[in-house]
């Protein structure tokens, strides 16, 4: 349930309803989803969030079907039902096959399962994977 009513049309601003008819304009279709209507309530955070997701999911070095799956794999981890369901579809748009959808899932899992062993055990990170290794006896207060 949401904590807030999502907003149709006729009840958002003429700021929110700018961006529901960009969003209908870029994506070619008539649906406004309920997440965008969500966020109507505060039409400054709306148009924001909008045209940065919009730059973020944009073709770059990474192809946007990455992009998707990268999405999906950051929401599992985050408990974002929404953004799951969401994402898939539109990955699933960009090609997602269900072998591709499975193997993501495993790789999620397994970090999910790698980063809790390696946090509960306290791993310190290898000098060799570090951005700038460190000078010989300066670390940890030597």
């Amino acid at each position: 349930m949401a904590v807030l009513p999502l907003l149709s049309d006729e009840q958002a601003s003429a700021e929110a309803l700018a961006v529901f008819n960009d969003i209908r304009t870029k994506r070619g279709t008539d649906y406004v989803n309920n997440f965008w209507r969500a966020l109507a309530h505060d039409p400054d955070e709306l148009k924001s969030v909008w045209e940065r997701l919009q730059t973020v999911m944009a073709p770059g070095a990474l192809d946007p079907l990455v992009k998707e799956l990268i999405y999906i794999a950051a929401s599992a981890t985050n408990g974002c039902a929404y953004c799951v369901h969401s994402h898939t579809a539109s990955a699933k748009s960009k090609g997602m096959t269900p072998e591709m959808h499975a193997e993501l899932l495993q790789v999620v899992a397994m970090a999910s399962r790698t980063n809790a062993l390696a946090v509960a055990l306290g791993v310190p990170v290898d000098e060799r994977f570090e951005a700038e290794p460190k000078a010989k006896g300066l670390e940890r207060g030597r």
